[in-house]
């Protein structure tokens, strides 16, 4: 009888895995002592959950950090997104098992840091490695902030824009002398701005997509929102502090944006997305994430934060943080070598925002490199206006609060519900949610 024949097929391909790891090792040993010198290194567990383009950017960066020094590598394990990757890392810290350092959106920090799952950050250590509070704009840095320590780093902050083709609003009379969209500060006036267009693509003047999609129409529900400066307040215990009005109001207002001129009554993301890439649409909203997705399909656009409908200039965002899982047995030398590596990642964030994040850290954004950089600079002023997410235990992107929003929400906006109908469901959800317990 053969031999391979008394083995499992999982036994087999464990083996041969085993053996094609020993080549491999073989192999990277033979190059220049590569695995050796990393092998001599502090070895740092990272966590995060970049995917596609923004994962391959991210290892590049980790990359850089690892061949600029001889004290640390890196290790990165990708998690997928979502609700699977937080529930690991809340895990991971409960069980005295995490990762020396992970990311986490910005927004999902409030439901981590009070049940002790993280550590904050050293300000000191931090000035040491050349990063301090004056490096990132007032409205990121006091969101990184939970009960005045610093508990989130933020990479960058990921708003919710506009985008434009540049030829459709030229056709349209829209551009100013400088080959920007011309400005609108009214909600009729944004209208008339996507009617126009829709006249030259003979499709529609705007693509949004949001069927199936809580976290687009809660981009941008809180971005209209928040431009009317009315409150959002969700603390444990007691009723959910808003503005029903104007809540209401805004909710009919995007409503009327999806008249199947202005915008199709029922698309969703992918379809919005293929619109302005078939050059079908003027305008496309959406996050910044999609910028990539544009320049590939050659689409000539340019980009603006979302404008100022309702008097206060504001746009939803998250940021992509740094953050530190708790410790129980703290290694004190490799915590300081996370400080070095975060420290090289934020110094290092050009090409982060080459795929179309903003970078949180100041000096990049101001430099004469990312002044050229083209359409980011124009749009990165979103960074001085940006609102995350209520805080709450329940809120923040991946959750499911965007979920609740859209079992609400949708058929308002695909006129199947009042506005105040829906409002008020979604309204007596949050009340529901805000009567529990954090269960972290």
């Amino acid at each position: 009888m053969n031999q391979v024949n008394n083995f499992s097929r999982r036994q087999l391909l464990r083996g041969g895995g085993l053996a094609l790891s020993a080549i491999g090792v073989g192999g990277l040993l033979s190059a220049c002592g590569g695995s050796a010198n990393a092998a001599q290194k502090e070895q740092l567990r990272f966590w995060h959950l970049l995917s596609g383009g923004d994962g391959i950017k991210m290892q590049a960066m980790i990359d850089a950090a690892n061949a600029s020094q001889q004290e640390f590598h890196v290790n990165p394990t990708v998690l997928a997104w979502g609700p699977p990757y937080y529930t690991k890392l809340a895990m991971a810290s409960a069980g005295g098992r995490p990762p020396e350092v992970a990311v986490m959106h910005a927004s999902r920090v409030a439901g981590y840091a009070p049940g002790g799952l993280l550590d904050s950050w050293d300000l000191d250590l931090l000035a040491s490695k050349g990063v301090s509070e004056q490096d990132f704009a007032p409205r990121i840095w006091e969101n990184s902030l939970q009960d005045g320590k610093l508990f989130s780093i933020a990479l960058d902050s990921h708003p919710f824009i506009l985008m434009y083709n540049t030829e459709v609003a030229g056709k349209a009379g829209l551009l100013g002398a400088n080959g920007q969209l011309e400005s609108t500060y009214t909600p009729e006036g944004f209208k008339e701005m996507a009617v126009e267009m829709a006249k030259v693509t003979g499709k529609h003047g705007l693509s949004y997509g949001y069927l199936g999609d809580g976290a687009q129409m809660w981009r941008l529900f809180y971005t209209l929102y928040k431009q009317h400066a009315a409150p959002m307040e969700l603390v444990q215990g007691q009723k959910a502090v808003v503005d029903r009005d104007v809540a209401v109001d805004v909710l009919e207002y995007i409503h009327s944006l999806l008249d199947d001129t202005i915008a199709t009554p029922s698309g969703d993301g992918g379809t919005a997305i293929a619109e302005f890439a078939a050059q079908d649409s003027g305008m496309f909203m959406s996050g910044v994430w999609e910028l990539p997705t544009m320049q590939t399909a050659k689409v000539p656009f340019d980009a603006m934060p979302i404008p100022t409908l309702f008097g206060t200039p504001a746009a939803y965002a998250d940021s992509h943080s740094f953050v530190l899982p708790h410790q129980l047995n703290l290694d004190s030398r490799k915590r300081e070598l996370v400080y070095s590596f975060v420290a090289d990642i934020l110094k290092g964030s050009f090409s982060w925002a080459q795929a179309g994040h903003i970078p949180a850290y100041q000096p990049v954004v101001q430099s004469t490199e990312y002044a050229e950089l083209l359409p980011q600079s124009h749009y990165s002023g979103a960074a001085d206006i940006i609102n995350y997410d209520p805080r709450a235990w329940f809120t923040g992107s991946g959750s499911d609060f965007q979920s609740f929003f859209a079992e609400n929400v949708q058929n308002v906006f695909l006129g199947r519900t009042k506005a105040k109908d829906g409002w008020d469901s979604f309204i007596r959800r949050l009340d529901t949610l805000l009567s529990k317990p954090n269960p972290v």
